[in-house]
């Protein structure tokens, strides 16, 4: 009789969790199974995404990405953007995080000011930033008889480090609320155990800090290497993929082959080809810091 009561409460709490766990799978099978499928399915073929006729051409368009300079060119770009981005970010929001943490005063306004251009569009923080280089801070320049170059949009071997300034800016203080999140719950018996034993400052921090914030690094790191992966909005209201093709990312660089060169099909070998990049690369990553975290 019991036997039968547990199975019949097993049976109950699974249909639960059916119940919960149904409408996201429709919802991620709609929004995103479905349109890979097709967009996979498009890369086979030669179409302008406007006709009614596509021409099958097999796996040619994944052939003449490997030909393809730009491509080349945007995956280089996308790269280097993505290595800054992670060890700047990482690094900056860990620092601030633990500042925050010391207790120094003004902890609430700090912690808000380095959030709220979290909360911006990256839409509009290209436009802030494009202003600032081109209309503001060259009036600073002015103002202060100063003879700095701000005019990092509008050189190519100054591009990209206009576009860190701009991306570090907005997410910087999000990182930091993760990692200022983990360092709280730290428990203070561990640095006083470690203090007891003899441990300076320094080697509290990677012997007690590293390890115990080793879930919020896996967070941060592979959060922060997708989202540059994918960045396209920043480079459209600041850059637009120039000077030349100097900032010209992968995603936006797919974009302009697809919609505005019309080149849909081959467009799609390139979507496909960043979503496996991505994947690989969050496995890669969750597997490698995961084991770490095991480790510590």
């Amino acid at each position: 009789m019991e036997k039968i009561r547990k199975n019949s409460m097993e049976k109950a709490m699974f249909n639960q969790y059916l119940v919960l766990v149904i409408p996201g799978l429709i919802i991620f099978t709609i929004g995103l199974i479905i349109p890979m499928i097709m967009a996979f399915r498009y890369s086979l073929t030669s179409w302008d995404g406007m006709s009614a006729e596509k021409t099958f051409v097999g796996f040619q368009n994944y052939i003449n990405l490997f030909k393809d300079a730009e491509f080349k060119s945007a995956w280089v770009f996308t790269i280097k953007f993505t290595l800054w981005n992670t060890v700047i970010q990482n690094v900056l929001a860990l620092l601030f995080a633990i500042a925050l943490d010391s207790g120094i005063k003004g902890q609430k306004i700090y912690r808000t000011a380095f959030f709220l251009p979290c909360l911006i569009s990256s839409v509009v923080v290209g436009f802030i930033w494009l202003r600032m280089f081109t209309n503001v801070l060259p009036e600073i320049n002015n103002i202060l008889g100063t003879n700095i170059d701000f005019a990092f949009f509008g050189k190519s071997s100054t591009v990209l480090r206009g576009l860190l300034i701009a991306n570090n800016w907005q997410w910087i203080g999000y990182w930091m609320l993760i990692y200022l999140a983990g360092l709280q719950s730290i428990p203070a018996e561990l640095y006083e155990a470690a203090k007891v034993d003899g441990a300076n400052p320094i080697k509290r921090f990677f012997n007690v800090t590293i390890p115990m914030l080793a879930p919020s690094i896996t967070i941060c790191i592979v959060g922060i290497t997708t989202g540059s992966l994918k960045v396209y909005d920043l480079m459209v209201s600041s850059t637009h993929g120039g000077p030349g093709h100097a900032s010209t990312s992968i995603i936006y660089k797919t974009y302009n082959t697809a919609i505005n060169g019309r080149q849909y099909g081959y467009g799609s070998a390139m979507s496909i080809t960043m979503i496996v990049v991505l994947l690989l690369v969050a496995l890669i990553q969750v597997k490698g810091l995961r084991k770490r975290e095991v480790q510590a």
